[in-house]
């Protein structure tokens, strides 16, 4: 995928592949759900105001979603999201290569979507980083725990929610370790919502550029 740089050659014309970053990136509850336990995310609309938050440009939020370059989620996250586009919402994901990870056998809309099931770490390091510079892990929690939990993650963006809900399902599913974060920014806008941009610290697993 062009992403707008020249490629380079290395020692004996190999490829150097552009610096990828892998951003996990969801909203949830203040208590940390994404979703409830049936996958309804009805509460995401709020009626909250809060009168010192920034607004969100529609040409500021343009130009960040022209920067992602590919979208992996798991299946029912997919599902949520034909489900939003069967409901007259349009597509979330507009038109980006779209990648879902299942062993489902689910309806497939357009043409950006591709399914796949295997390993997570060979799939991100081998398939996604050598051709996208940009790539952001949409939910659920199960797909993201994982991609944290085998150090495949660069960033983690956490949008709060002005609601607490209870019960549902959690930001991270299955997180069987510490993982330690570095706090970038934090950002409050006028809807309530509180968004919180981590690095992800630690021993992360390798990255392979190798072509």
């Amino acid at each position: 995928m062009d992403t707008g740089d020249q490629v380079k050659l290395g020692p004996g014309g190999t490829k150097a592949i552009p610096q990828s970053r892998v951003t996990i990136h969801m909203a949830a509850s203040l208590d940390g759900f994404i979703a409830r336990r049936d996958g309804r995310v009805d509460w995401l609309e709020t009626s909250d105001e809060f009168a010192g938050g920034a607004t969100m440009d529609p040409g500021f939020v343009e130009a960040f979603l022209d920067s992602i370059d590919c979208y992996v989620m798991g299946s029912r996250t997919y599902e949520t999201a034909l489900g939003f586009e069967a409901a007259g919402l349009g597509w979330s994901y507009g038109d980006k290569p779209t990648f879902v990870l299942t062993r489902r056998e689910l309806p497939r809309t357009r043409d950006t979507v591709e399914f796949h099931s295997g390993d997570l770490a060979q799939f991100v390091n081998g398939r996604l980083r050598p051709a996208f510079r940009s790539i952001w892990f949409a939910g659920g929690g199960l797909v993201c725990g994982e991609c944290l939990r085998l150090g495949l993650a660069d960033q983690v963006r956490y949008s709060i929610a002005p609601i607490v809900i209870g019960a549902g399902i959690p930001f991270f599913e299955r997180l069987d370790r510490d993982v330690a974060l570095h706090l970038m920014e934090v950002k409050a806008y006028k809807n309530g919502m509180v968004e919180l941009c981590y690095d992800v610290r630690g021993d992360p697993v390798p990255h392979d550029h190798a072509s």
